[in-house]
């Protein structure tokens, strides 16, 4: 598979008039924090709340009459599945989207909303993907692959023309990775027009395939379902022809970030860059914020999605403020004594925390006849201020566990 920098100068052509040129700036918040001028594409901010539509729209308008006649099919976790099906409508196309079982509601509303039929099947996208292929053969569909696919490809590159177009003098960039289309497109321009920047790509721990195959690991086999918040990059079986065909050639580095850091990254780019990014849209920032990534003097992070599951937003926001050291759950015990809770909740009172939640145990195992724990939830302002509060706490008597 191959896919050219004129391929890319075709795809804007084609997608002149539907996508968006998004946003891209930079952002004092994050330049401070990381030591480095940061800019920030904003891809969460286009149609459809992500780059997808992109590639989608690209390979919609790619097709001959007679397999727009057919319908697509696709199988997605919720971005791919919203980009093909208003590109579909748009086109005039029908569409079948599968989308594994617990695909986050809000993805698969707006699918349906956009014109798409909706088939929930399997666990993970791997299911999906195998049940749309399925389909592909029954009703003869042409199957849209949301990465294995030139002219999807080729969409997502318009993101690095534009990048290219903004700062011209990047010496990285940071794009998250599921299937790896999005980091084959942007790579394909930036590579092209500027040989020495840095490609960096991310993945999740919890479906890091493609990190395996970039660093010669074994790759873990076992049909499971993934557990992320970065449910837009879940993809258990990395593709070769991506590696091989473009990963290998462009990317300089690929890591991996936890569920905990995606949390942060995401509290922080809504608190300070006043924008909302859903776990794979945010994974780029995770990996600025937590490894010791070679970025440069400037650097571009692709926030590609914004498309958060409403349901879990607070519990992330949680995460997120627990890893920020805004937030702390203590557990302490004391002498059950008349006095202790009051003692305790002084010394937290002086170290200038807010208590949110206060539960008292005298039953727990482990606890001596005349103990008790008083279990806490704080919020706080920084690690530093936690420690404070745990050494405030121990002079008060008590016994942090």
């Amino acid at each position: 598979m191959k896919v050219s920098l004129t391929d890319i100068e075709k795809a804007r052509k084609v997608l002149n008039e539907i996508s968006k040129k998004t946003e891209m700036d930079i952002s004092v918040s994050a330049s401070k924090l990381l030591g480095r001028d940061i800019f920030f594409k904003f891809e969460n901010t286009q149609r459809t709340g992500s780059f997808k539509i992109r590639g989608a729209y690209n390979k919609m308008m790619n097709l001959t009459s007679d397999e727009k006649k057919r319908g697509v099919v696709a199988s997605s976790a919720g971005n791919h599945a919203q980009g093909v099906a208003l590109s579909a409508t748009l086109a005039g196309v029908k569409s079948t989207i599968v989308m594994p079982e617990n695909a986050p509601l809000t993805k698969v509303n707006a699918t349906i909303g956009y014109g798409a039929n909706v088939i929930l099947k399997g666990e993970i996208y791997d299911d999906a993907y195998e049940h749309a292929r399925a389909l592909e053969k029954e009703h003869g569909y042409v199957f849209v692959h949301p990465y294995e696919d030139a002219h999807i490809i080729a969409g997502q590159g318009t993101i690095g023309l534009e990048i290219h177009e903004e700062v011209s003098d990047l010496d990285s960039v940071v794009i998250p990775i599921g299937g790896g289309g999005l980091i084959s497109g942007i790579s394909t321009v930036l590579k092209a027009l500027n040989p020495k920047i840095k490609i960096i790509g991310v993945q999740s721990d919890q479906a890091s395939g493609m990190s395996q195959l970039f660093h010669k690991q074994s790759l873990d086999t076992q049909k499971k379902r993934i557990s992320t918040i970065a449910d837009g990059i879940a993809i258990k079986t990395p593709s070769k022809i991506i590696y091989d065909n473009f990963i290998s050639k462009n990317v300089d580095e690929v890591v991996t970030v936890s569920d905990d850091e995606l949390a942060e990254a995401m509290v922080f780019l809504l608190e300070r860059a006043k924008t909302l990014c859903e776990g794979s849209g945010a994974a780029a920032m995770a990996a600025a914020m937590n490894r010791n990534l070679k970025l440069g003097k400037k650097s571009c992070i692709i926030l590609s999605g914004g498309n958060v599951d409403l349901n879990v937003i607070a519990k992330i926001i949680d995460k997120g403020q627990l890893k920020r050291g805004r937030l702390i759950e203590l557990s302490v015990v004391v002498d059950d004594l008349p006095g202790s809770l009051n003692r305790l909740t002084r010394a937290i009172a002086e170290q200038k925390a807010n208590i949110l939640e206060v539960h008292h145990d005298r039953i727990s195992q482990g606890l001596f006849l005349r103990e008790t724990r008083v279990d806490f939830v704080l919020e706080t302002s920084s690690p530093e201020h936690i420690e404070k509060i745990k050494q405030a706490l121990i002079k008060a008597g008590g016994k942090i566990l």
